[in-house]
């Protein structure tokens, strides 16, 4: 019964549990069991049993089904770790909005998932607290920063998840593990209770197995919070797609963002090329379109999301919490003792950058040009969708790569986010779904709108995915 179970999509198994058919006490049973013996360090702690919180699962939304979250997230008297050993063991005395908001719409704690040490990387190799595998192939990476939710979905661990996404780490795990991943418009979800590491970029959103699921998970995530001064009202309703077919959808196709510029791997540029076939074949009208400051959004990124993280990490010093290394008489020597111990190597590398970008003498030459770049990037995607209605790219220039193989070398980890991190800047919803396998492992196909266009987004992946008809069961058992 456990294996018919963890087939069911998310929206299968609520409306099961809403027509009296399905106990969701035997379904978190179900998810609970397989992800208490999770093989992928997926999970950095797992629920014994689901919080009584909310209406009867078969009155809400989200029908009683579990949901998997980030250890980014704050969540009330479970450890709330991000990732690192400076806050290992930490039990926040408050959940998180998007988390409260989920558990008040019908779905239960499941477990907290592994991730990157304070979303910093790109294969949840950073995590102080071993790296997470990828299903598909245990000695390969998950991609990250979302890197445990991801692998737990494409595990069937769990039926959906949330991450954050900062410069693409919810987009490109989900690319590497073959499940759906979305990042929403900036400020359409709160950032309360999310432990943040680049304020301006930071992004809550679902993974999951198919468009819908993303959409309705999705969709009791939005709102304004007076707690969270830079969320947005959502302006319309999120609705579940149901489109069969692209007519009438204008995709343009970034030259730099799909080309040998940001290395895009044979294998993925074939998928990718055969998903533009069949978004033709349902109707849509494709031409190529530029974004020429697009190249430089990596350079960018990796000069603002430091220079921000310098600024809210500051917080973790062995006073107020988590870790603390003695410093004899000598504050400072806490700070610094404590600091070199907590916090992982990837994690004192971005701080020391965004330290000097910060810096009297160097703010406006580094973090000055960089928030410029930033604004020419934007600039150039409103231009580009004053005649399009959304840009398509794949999502991760490479698949799942092995475990060891990039920690070395800093720039070709950072070299995974090359078509994601555009987005990021210009604070614009895009979403990642799987369009096939290159030499056995997943490929994402990633598609971005302008601000708010996130149901358009959901119309467009969702009639691509029937088409695609992609099946990502070798992954789960």
């Amino acid at each position: 019964m456990t294996a018919a179970l963890v087939q069911l999509t998310a929206a299968q198994a609520g409306a099961r549990v809403r027509a009296r058919e399905l106990d969701p006490r035997e379904l978190f049973e179900a998810y609970r069991q397989r992800a208490a013996t999770d093989e992928l360090n997926a999970f950095t702690w797992v629920a014994e049993a689901p919080a009584a919180a909310g209406p009867s699962p078969a009155d809400a939304p989200l029908g009683g089904v579990p949901v998997a979250v980030k250890d980014l997230f704050c969540t009330e008297g479970v450890p709330s770790q991000a990732g690192s050993r400076i806050l290992e063991g930490y039990r926040p005395p408050y959940s998180a909005t998007v988390v409260e908001r989920l558990t008040r719409a019908g779905a239960p704690l499941l477990g907290k998932t592994n991730q990157d040490e304070f979303a910093m990387g790109s294969s949840t190799e950073n995590s102080g607290f071993g790296p997470a595998r990828n299903p598909w192939d245990r000695a390969r990476v998950p991609g990250g920063s979302s890197g445990g939710s991801a692998a737990a979905v494409a595990a069937g661990l769990a039926p959906w998840a949330i991450g954050t996404d900062t410069g693409g780490s919810i987009r490109q795990p989900a690319a590497l593990c073959g499940v759906v991943g979305f990042k929403p418009t900036y400020g359409a979800c709160s950032r309360y209770g999310m432990i943040a590491f680049a304020s301006s970029l930071d992004q809550a959103g679902p993974l999951t197995r198919d468009v819908t699921d993303a959409a309705l998970l999705f969709g009791q995530m939005v709102g304004r919070d007076p707690r969270d001064s830079t969320s947005l009202k959502f302006p319309e309703p999120v609705r579940l797609p149901h489109a069969d077919s692209l007519r009438g959808f204008r995709l343009g196709i970034p030259e730099e963002l799909t080309g040998t510029e940001g290395g895009v791997e044979p294998g993925v540029r074939d998928a990718f090329d055969r998903s533009l076939e069949l978004a033709e074949k349902l109707g849509a009208a494709i031409e190529p379109c530029r974004l020429p400051h697009a190249p430089h959004a990596l350079s960018a990124y990796y000069l603002i999301a430091p220079a921000e993280a310098s600024a809210n990490l500051a917080r973790f010093d062995g006073v107020r919490y988590g870790l603390r290394v003695d410093g004899e008489a000598d504050l400072l020597t806490m700070y610094s003792r404590t600091r070199a111990a907590g916090f992982g190597l990837e994690v004192k590398r971005r701080i020391m950058l965004g330290t000097y970008a910060l810096s009297s003498g160097y703010y406006e030459a580094y973090y000055g040009t960089a928030q410029k770049v930033r604004t020419r990037i934007a600039q150039d995607l409103h231009a580009v969708f004053e005649r399009f209605d959304l840009i398509a790219t794949p999502t991760s220039p490479w698949t799942a790569f092995e475990l060891g193989a990039k920690l070395g070398d800093p720039l070709q980890m950072y070299l995974n986010d090359f078509c994601t991190v555009p987005m990021s800047l210009a604070g614009i919803p895009a979403i990642s779904i799987p369009c096939g396998l290159s030499d056995g492992l997943p490929v994402g196909f990633q598609l971005a709108g302008p601000a708010f266009s996130e149901n358009r987004l959901f119309e467009a992946a969702f009639a691509l995915e029937r088409a695609i008809g992609y099946d990502g069961s070798p992954a789960r058992g």
